[in-house]
């Protein structure tokens, strides 16, 4: 199992950034896929983004290319979410999510952490 907690949520104006970290429990963060998902009030969680075990691979969701970068730092066993030119449609609660294999497709992460509130003010 891995445990996941994620931080750097806040309150940015449009056209700022923010970095999301999330920070996973184990000795095993390498054996994971890890995503970032995004949810506000009324609708169903959207995936953002995923990277692959060893970072090669990245994946984004269309409204987000270009300004939001995935990375992660194995050593440090933390998943991080780059947000660039943030747009008030941007503001929701993000997750950060874990699982053994890597998706693009159909994505249903097995662990998740809590999330972090994101909010752009336009």
């Amino acid at each position: 199992q891995v445990q996941l907690v994620e931080s750097g949520g806040g309150l940015v104006q449009a056209g700022g950034s923010l970095r999301l970290s999330c920070a996973a429990s184990g000795r095993t963060f390498n054996s994971y896929a890890m995503y970032w998902f995004r949810q506000v009030p009324g609708k169903e969680r959207e995936f953002v983004a995923a990277i692959s075990l060893g970072g090669g691979r990245t994946y984004y969701t269309d409204s987000v290319k270009g300004r939001f970068t995935i990375s992660r730092e194995n050593a440090q066993n933390t998943v991080y979410l780059q947000m660039n030119s943030l747009k008030f449609e941007d503001t929701a609660v993000y997750y950060c999510a874990a699982d053994t294999s890597y998706m693009t497709v159909a994505v249903r992460p097995g662990y998740w952490g809590q999330g972090t509130q994101v909010t752009v003010s336009s």
